[in-house]
């Protein structure tokens, strides 16, 4: 997803939640906090995660899948979505909230897109685990946009994670 298209999306998202800020959790999160040639990684995907704080029931996740989700009109018309989804969604490190990078533009209209920030995006990523997820995180560090040191001390402030899990993590780090 280019820059142009995750500023259309944002700025789709918030005229039909009729809100003027929306929460990216996803990998297009990548835009807050880093310019454009993204990594082919992030870049690759079509689709961008949008939630609205304070939606524990869903009801605007669902609003934005069935307007411009996947299979939708919007989704048929540009070949990219949005992905309705909820905060819990991803498994964050503790004051991910105050780390948010704030993603505003011309192309957005007034829209801002609070964005995770790198290395909360990172764990959320890593903590997902999907191969695709894996070449996302594995890019980051080879890029050296996030840090093996702070990717640490963020892992050891996630709540309610299984040893497993974690080590996983742990390990994912220091590859």
């Amino acid at each position: 997803m280019t820059r142009e298209q995750f500023e259309h999306a944002i700025r789709a998202a918030g005229a039909v939640l009729d809100v003027s800020d929306v929460l990216v959790i996803g990998s297009q999160a990548v835009h807050g906090s880093m310019e454009e040639p993204l990594p082919i990684e992030a870049a690759r995907s079509v689709e961008v995660d949008v939630a609205v704080r304070g939606d524990v029931d869903g009801r605007m996740a669902d609003l934005i899948d069935g307007a411009i989700g996947e299979a939708s009109m919007f989704h048929d018309t540009f070949g990219y979505y949005a992905q309705g989804v909820v905060e819990s969604t991803a498994r964050l490190p503790e004051g991910w909230q105050e780390r948010l990078v704030r993603f505003e533009s011309a192309g957005t209209r007034g829209v801002v897109a609070w964005c995770l920030e790198l290395h909360d995006l990172w764990i959320a990523k890593a903590i997902a685990g999907r191969e695709k997820d894996r070449e996302f995180c594995d890019a980051l560090l080879r890029l050296s946009v996030v840090y093996p040191y702070e990717l640490r001390a963020r892992l050891a402030r996630v709540a309610a994670l299984d040893d497993a899990a974690r080590a996983a993590v742990a390990a994912r780090i220091s590859t």
